[in-house]
């Protein structure tokens, strides 16, 4: 879903190379025929035949390297080549922000991935800011002009003025004593991208862009001629490939091979049967760009012709060249497809998918058909006869074609049909198995009052189906002083099983009279032509119903505007229009003019350009914990300043990243004999496994065998699994005769010489179930109803601590509900496992993806009856994890070392992305039922909070996993930043028939803390004060304890400082303006609002499992003065690699490139901790630190012996000589009093009423990383459709290791929280989803039904700032754990959509509070809003009116939890 390939071709009319990125999952090789292909291997490499590390690097892979646009690296090649593919087309800033998109990230937020991109742009606009560029008349840039020392023109002087003030704003001094000052260094995109361009001079010289050009081979400037047949002889019998170069060719295969036979261009929708619905065609049709009618784009005096092959992004191309050409003849129609194919699926997809193959597919929930026939387009389609003496073969019709001649008994014939009419049922259409659709023809549109729109929502705006699309066209003309609809055609898809007009709403409308009173009443009669059942397929009825009337209306204000303006232009130029009767034309319509925002779209607006700042304290290697850990030897550290702590240093493996070049699990070279594997999948849930029959299977040619759970029970393994206190409670396998727990539950491996027999081989195991036991519990209300939990799970949480209540106080009381969803992890590097086994499959050597060495290290063994010194599991790098491979990549990797063991071969399995999201869980969704309290304070009307009960169930899932610790620390954070003086709160995880849910970034923390910001608004509004007047009202003080029992102050939790940075962040952005700003815009628009949002968090670092807080280091001096670190974390993007290498050379005053992380590894530090909680950097910095100081405290008397500026080298060789070793392990575990909570432990007698309640149980954490978010965003209420204007985020991460990367993790997690709550929606076979079968399946298995966000979702301004002057003596160097705090500070958006939703509600008079479910998907936006279209949607089958408005209140979409 990522990969990208750069295809270069030559266009053979104007005779120049075209370049195109493709997606390589799903360009056919033989599709490349006459193309030439670069990869990411073919841009630069980090050797390159150079001096330097990265002389061999392109200016792009340069650029992310510098620019840190790359963390995990999995996504980073893909994007690259991306990047790549715009640039050897256009190189300026506008065209790389309009087009880069189709690739996603899951690690950075893109903010880094949009500077690196247009630092290399070519126009002088690299930052996106025209207004910050001071130009002199020379039209240079004053900061890049040769002489501008000596310049003294008037730009000039102002520019220097400028750049002072900058430099001066860049020094930024904060303190909050005065003695005591931090210096912060602050950069904006715009700053960053001019100096990269200044400094860089392979950028500046540009003569990289003629690169694709120079590379592209000349024999290819002629394209193939002869047609192409290619046969699969190979057991996978693929089909056989044609390729024909004349449209009597292509029309003679057809009817030769009629209805078995598929066309092909794009391979967009015949890629994704073959995968997913694994369909088999036997021959596949690619015509050759030389059957010009296919491949034409042209006008006419008539209309507008577009073959049916010729690629959208062409399309694209050639309507925007038509809308902004000089003759305007077809702008009213080729502006509104160009400006629909923008958000057309990708770049990529664009590329090579046609509209030929979008109608003939016929999807329903298509963007142009619609648009098509609403633009009453006919289609030409061709078939071809023959003469009877033509037999007409395949050998025929190719040899005529070499022999130069023709066949004169081929005639071809052509028929007409309309858009609106080709489409017949879903997925038929009017096409016979050998016609073809050769053209599509487009009607010329009238000079003036012909007007076309185009409209669609989706989950999300780029690279997404949609949810209802429309293509809508209105004639208006004057009649009797007004303006009348002459003709309307309203073509919907996303409203029925295929694309539909709206015929009854057509007839209504034609001939009314244009106003608002009409468009009102055409929506009734809209809604009950386009009534949908509430168990249509796809569900949201509702809101699909809603948008269809919203584009209706939106209809109405798009042609009142666009009236207004041909009148304008008749005015100008009269014989625009002719008056049959000489009458004036009449006044234009009369708009609200607050309702006039709302005909603006994104389908037509510019991408927008995403920029921010960054700001962080000036660099400085602080002491933190180790001043504590072994004191004496700090003389011994050999610092002299060239150690790397502080400084904002590069990923450690970003240019191979970048060059493609890091090796992940499923790159490693298959070891000789090696086979590849693949899962057995259940396929239903809740009934008992009878039998497993592997008959038919292992007959698939190139298949070894087949193990179930009988082969792990003669190997004498364990078969069983589990990652909970109770124990085992799921298997490798599932043995005959237990009940299935969730559909894909793995039953079995199938292994083989290739990874497509293994798969098919997979597919046709016969699995036989016994009856249903009863509908599968899949929610969390139907566990509760069932009563299905894990009970061993529940805990409860509470003290009382009571306030006085004064006479004339009023106690508010609140109860409600809310809901939060799950989350995929959607790391871009699916499981992957590869085992290699040895000595007679006595040793096995355990290649994989996961957080967890130790525990796929332990479970492996177990499941193959080897002894744990036998088994070694390495680990390098990870292509993202957030969780997701601390516990359930270890099922898999149990599977392939049992087939690799009893096969005594290597093994190799990486899960595809459909069967990775249906076994690996995500997130746990979470149900909060609630009561709180707050005192109104007589008087004054301040409120402080009374009282906070609350139960809390999440979706465990079919096994329990973390589901426990998850619940945990959702109770930890329930607090958030708040002192509840009475606090009750119970959790209880849920036992359901889905994948086991596990650890997810933030560990149940952000469902936590979002629940008690849920509350906080509901307080607010029925005390009605301010929500961020309550929220700042009642944060902690210094010395207030916690729930649990944790006190806030320095020695405790470390230094409070959430108070602060509320304050600072409110002062620097002028919060009470910024509110004055937003309510004086949603006073003017009625339609759009905006809405803002300040959210705090504090997040708790420590395992609260105590005996996790441990880790191990293995330190390597070598006699040449460099250093190899080997420790228990795993990298996955973080840079947790990089810090500790920054931690080993700031302890032997080396340069940061002098020491080394090769991996992680079990023969080299056993035991060890998952990668999880946070907690890495602080634990193997730690033992990192301690094995360095062990080997200075050896070496120092050497040291002493030589010169003081004797390198490392040198004393390094010394020691050898003298038999000191030189290698060390370090360790390092958290204090006893600082980690470790026992819910169990009574009170004890003569317990301390001075110390907390709870605290005799122990401190679950040993300090808090704590920050505070800002976002304002902007929603459109007819479409739920939203924009997130701003973010500003402010985090106390203590003293930084490396800053550059903090930010990053900031930045990454911020966006994975935003997507968390407002764009990633899990979807199960559950009774509000009736139509997703079997019931318990998850529906959201793939990018194309869950979306993350993408390149447009981010912030247009995303500014983060590490807080200054905020030490922490609690972990190394007086850093703070960053990887999930940040991650809630993402849902300010979700906060901000609720204010901007509430300014909507507001519109109708509705005050009251309301529980908006995350996330805040554009269906829940906009059905929230309760406008007249959304009640009306609502409650069409209400007869009371009196009722409407309290069922409509009461109304929640549908979800998953």
């Amino acid at each position: 879903d990522s990969a990208s390939a750069d295809d270069s071709e030559s266009a053979k009319t104007k005779k120049k190379v075209v370049h195109y990125s493709v997606n390589a999952c799903l360009m056919p090789v033989l599709a490349a025929d006459g193309c030439h292909v670069t990869t990411v291997e073919g841009l630069g490499s980090v050797n390159g035949g150079g001096s330097s590390e990265n002389d061999g690097l392109h200016p792009i892979q340069k650029a992310m390297v510098d620019l840190h646009g790359s963390q995990c690296g999995f996504c980073t090649p893909g994007i690259i080549v991306a990047i790549y593919s715009l640039f050897a087309n256009n190189s300026s800033t506008d065209y790389i922000e309009e087009h880069l998109d189709g690739n996603l990230c899951r690690c950075t937020g893109y903010r880094p991935i949009w500077d690196a991109a247009r630092s290399l742009c070519t126009d002088t606009n690299g930052g996106g800011d025209d207004g910050d560029i001071i130009k002199g008349p020379c039209g240079t840039p004053c900061r890049e002009c040769p002489e501008r020392e000596s310049c003294e023109m008037d730009c000039n002087t102002l520019d220097k003025d400028k750049e002072q003030e900058e430099k001066e704003k860049s020094v930024v001094t904060s303190s909050s004593s005065s003695t005591s000052t931090s210096t912060c260094c602050t950069s904006s995109s715009s700053d960053k991208i001019i100096e990269y361009k200044t400094k860089n001079d392979k950028v500046r010289s540009t003569k990289w862009l003629e690169m694709p050009n120079e590379m592209f081979p000349h024999e290819l400037m002629s394209p193939p001629t002869d047609p192409l047949i290619v046969v699969d002889r190979t057991y996978h019998k693929a089909g056989t490939w044609f390729k024909p170069t004349t449209l009597n060719e292509l029309l003679m295969l057809l009817k030769e091979f009629s209805g078995e036979c598929k066309i092909v261009v794009g391979n967009t929708e015949v890629g994704i049967e073959t995968k997913f619905k694994h369909s088999v065609y036997p021959r596949i049709i690619s015509p050759s760009q030389s059957i010009t009618s296919l491949f034409s784009f042209s006008t006419s005096g008539s209309g507008l012709t577009i073959g049916s092959c010729v690629p959208l992004s062409t399309i694209q191309h050639e309507c925007g060249e038509l809308a902004h050409g000089p003759s305007n003849d077809f702008d009213r129609v080729v502006k509104p497809i160009h400006d629909m194919l923008r958000w057309f699926a990708s770049t990529q997809i664009r590329n090579v998918a046609c509209l030929g193959g979008n109608l003939a597919t016929a999807s329903p929930i298509s963007d142009m058909n619609p648009m098509l026939a609403c633009l009453n387009a006919t289609l030409t389609i061709a078939s071809c006869t023959s003469g009877d003496d033509d037999d007409g073969s395949v050998r025929k019709i190719f040899c005529l074609n070499s022999c130069g001649a023709t066949n004169g008994a081929i005639k071809i014939e052509r028929r007409a049909v309309a858009v609106s009419d080709f489409f017949l049922a879903y997925r038929k259409v009017d096409l016979k198995p050998s016609e073809l659709v050769e053209s599509i023809n487009i009607p010329k549109p009238k000079p003036v009052f012909e007007y076309v729109f185009p409209f669609k929502q989706a989950k999300r705006r780029e690279d997404d189906i949609s949810i209802v699309t429309s293509g809508m066209r209105i004639v208006v003309k004057p009649s009797q002083g007004k303006f009348v609809i002459e003709e309307v055609s309203i073509a919907f898809g996303g409203m029925a099983p295929r694309t539909i007009m709206a015929k009854e709403t057509e007839k209504f409308l034609a001939g009314k009279s244009f106003c608002k009173d009409t468009f009102v009443s055409g929506r009734s009669v809209m809604l009950e032509e386009m009534n949908l059942p509430d168990d249509v397929p796809g569900g949201q009825a509702q809101f699909r119903k809603a948008l269809a009337c919203s584009f209706l209306y939106k209809l109405y204000l798009l042609t009142a505007q666009a009236i207004k303006e041909d009148l304008d232009s008749i005015e100008k130029n009269p014989s625009l229009f002719a008056s049959t009767k000489n009458e004036a034309l009449p006044p234009a319509p009369i708009i609200d003019e607050t309702e006039l925002s709302a005909s603006e779209s994104f389908i037509g607006q510019k991408k927008p350009s995403v920029k921010g700042t960054q700001t962080y304290p000036l660099i400085k290697a602080a002491v933190g914990a180790e001043s504590k850990h072994d004191a004496a030897v700090q003389k011994g550290v050999g610092n002299k300043g060239a150690g790397g702590v502080g400084k904002p240093s590069t990923h450690a493996s970003g240019p191979l990243h970048c060059t493609g070049e890091a090796l992940y699990t499923d790159d490693i070279p298959m070891p000789p004999g090696a086979l590849h594997a693949s899962l057995i999948l259940a396929t239903t849930c809740n009934s008992e496994l009878l039998s497993i029959d592997t008959t038919v299977a292992m007959k698939t040619p190139g298949v070894v065998s087949i193990y179930t759970h009988e082969d792990v029970s003669k190997l004498g393994g364990d078969n069983t699994l589990g990652f909970a206190p109770i124990g085992h409670d799921e298997y490798v396998f599932l043995p005959k005769g237990e009940t299935v727990g969730f559909v894909g539950q793995a039953l079995g491996i199938c292994i083989a010489e290739s990874l497509e027999s293994s798969e098919a081989a997979a597919r046709s195991v016969h699995v036989t179930y016994g009856e249903s036991k009863g509908k599968p519990i899949v929610s969390i209300e139907d566990a509760i109803e069932a009563s299905s939990f894990y009970d061993f799970a529940k805990h409860t949480m509470e003290r009382s601590k009571p306030i006085d209540v004064k006479t004339g106080d009023e106690i508010v009381e609140v109860t409600g509900s809310f809901r939060c969803g799950g989350q995929e992890h959607f790391y871009l590097e699916t499981n992957s496992t590869l085992v290699v086994p040895s000595e007679s499959a006595t040793n096995l050597t355990i290649y994989t993806s996961t957080q967890a060495v130790n525990k796929t290290h332990t479970y492996c063994a177990a499941a193959t009856n080897t002894p744990a010194s036998k088994v070694v599991v390495r680990m390098k790098r990870m292509g993202g994890g957030f969780g997701g491979k601390e516990t359930r990549s270890v099922p898999a990797s149990c599977a392939v070392a049992i087939a690799a063991k009893l096969s005594n071969q290597p093994v190799k399995l990486t899960l595809s992305r459909d069967v990775d999201m249906t076994l690996t869980g995500g997130r746990h969704a979470f149900l909060a039922k609630y009561e709180a309290s707050a005192v109104v304070k007589k008087g004054s009307n301040s409120v402080k909070l009374r009282s906070l009960k609350v139960e809390l169930f999440n979706n465990g899932g079919y096994a329990a996993d973390l589901s426990g610790p998850v619940m945990d620390r959702a109770l930890f954070h329930l607090d958030n930043c708040y002192y509840w003086p009475e606090f009750h709160a119970v959790g209880l995880p849920c036992k359901t028939a889905q994948a086991p849910h596990t650890a997810f970034r933030g560990f149940g923390g952000p469902q936590g803390l979002a629940t008690c910001e849920h509350i906080m608004d509901h307080l607010a509004i029925k005390c009605g004060v301010s929500p961020l007047e309550i929220r700042r009202d009642n944060m902690y003080q210094s010395s207030e304890a916690t729930p649990f029992g944790m006190i806030m102050n320095e020695s405790t939790s470390g230094k409070w400082n959430v108070p602060t940075m509320w304050d600072k962040l409110c002062d620097e952005l002028n919060i009470s303006s910024k509110r004055e700003e937003i309510e004086k815009f949603n006073a003017k628009n009625k339609l759009v609002k905006r809405g803002m949002a300040l959210t705090p968090t504090k997040f708790g670092i420590a395992f609260t499992a105590k005996f996790m807080n441990q880790g191990g280091a293995l330190v390597h001096l070598y006699t040449d003065g460099t250093v190899l670190v080997s420790h228990g974390g795993t990298e996955m993007g973080q840079g947790l690699h990089t810090k500790v290498c920054q931690v080993a050379a700031q302890a032997f005053g080396i340069p940061l490139s002098d020491v080394y992380v090769n991996d992680t590894s079990s023969d080299k530090v056993a035991n060890s901790i998952p990668t999880a909680a946070s907690m890495s950097t602080d634990m193997y910095g730690m033992a990192t630190l301690d094995a360095c100081r062990q080997i200075l405290k050896r070496i120092g008397p050497i040291r002493e012996k030589l010169s003081p500026d004797a390198p490392l080298s040198e004393v390094a060789t010394k020691a050898f000589y003298e038999r000191i070793d030189l290698s060390a392990h370090g360790f390092f575990a958290l204090d006893d009093s600082r980690c470790g909570y026992d819910w169990g432990l009574p009170k004890p007698k003569g317990f301390s009423r001075s110390k907390p309640d709870n605290s005799w149980k122990g401190q679950p954490f040993n300090y808090f990383t704590q920050g505070v978010a800002y976002s304002e965003v902007e929603i459109d209420v007819l479409t739920g459709n939203h924009k997130t204007i701003r973010s500003d985020v402010l985090v106390d991460v203590g003293c930084s290791i490396n800053p550059a990367l903090d930010i990053g993790q900031i930045e990454g997690a911020f966006i994975q929280g935003m997507g968390w709550c407002t764009l990633e929606e899990m979807i199960y076979g559950d009774k509000h989803h009736s139509w997703v079968r079997p019931a318990g399946r998850t529906f959201t298995t793939g990018p194309g039904t869950y979306k993350i966000p993408a390149f447009n979702d981010v912030p247009e301004t995303f500014n983060v700032s590490l807080m200054d002057n905020v030490d922490n003596p609690f972990a190394v160097h007086s850093s703070k754990a960053v990887g999930e705090p940040p991650f809630f500070l993402g849902c300010s958006v979700f906060f901000a959509l609720k204010d901007a939703i509430k300014a909507a509600r507001l519109e109708k008079g509705i005050e009251d509070s309301f529980e908006l479910r995350m996330p805040a998907t554009s269906e829940r936006i906009r059905m929230a809003c309760l406008d007249d279209i959304a009640v009306d949607c609502i409650t069409s089958n209400e007869e009371k009116e009196s009722d409407r408005l309290i069922v409509a209140k009461a109304y929640q979409p549908k979800g998953s939890h």
